[in-house]
């Protein structure tokens, strides 16, 4: 049976990945808060390396049938990531959330080595989703990786 989305899921989903980025951050040590400014969503102090990392939270909800396609990012997301950053004096990060099938995927970079990997094309960059894909950033000491495996009883028919 599919399921209709809500009408504000879009937007639900957008403000639950910054919280779980947020709160993953804290709960293994980084000072954190949420900002509401244009690029960047979280500010995060790294315990080990002292790092200040401006974070940019990227969401996506998968219906069924659609598991393993990539997540756009539009180019000017850089710019303005570059922007806030500047502004507060941090190094620009992304952080992309994907919820698919039966589990929540999220994954932490920096900008830098997010356009190294997946260099942009004229209008966006494609963050992959596919499973050799995946199987590689989980392997990769520069990117962050946490997934939950989601299973949902009993329901509403």
């Amino acid at each position: 049976m599919k399921i209709a989305k809500s009408s504000r899921h879009s937007k639900i989903t957008g403000d639950f990945a910054e919280r779980l980025i947020l709160y993953w951050l804290s709960k293994y040590g980084f000072e954190c808060a949420f900002v509401d400014h244009v690029g960047i969503d979280i500010i995060a102090r790294n315990p080990q390396t002292k790092e200040v990392m401006g974070i940019s939270v990227k969401s996506r909800s998968r219906n069924t049938g659609t598991e393993g396609s990539f997540v756009s990012i539009p180019k000017d997301n850089l710019l303005k990531l570059d922007t806030a950053c500047k502004a507060f004096n941090c190094i620009p990060y992304f952080a992309i959330v994907v919820d698919e099938a039966d589990s929540i995927a999220a994954f932490i970079l920096s900008q830098a080595h997010l356009v190294k990997i997946c260099p942009p094309g004229k209008e966006v960059l494609s963050w992959k989703m596919t499973k050799p894909c995946v199987s590689k950033y989980e392997a990769d000491p520069e990117i962050k990786t946490f997934r939950f495996t989601t299973k949902t009883g009993n329901w509403w028919q």
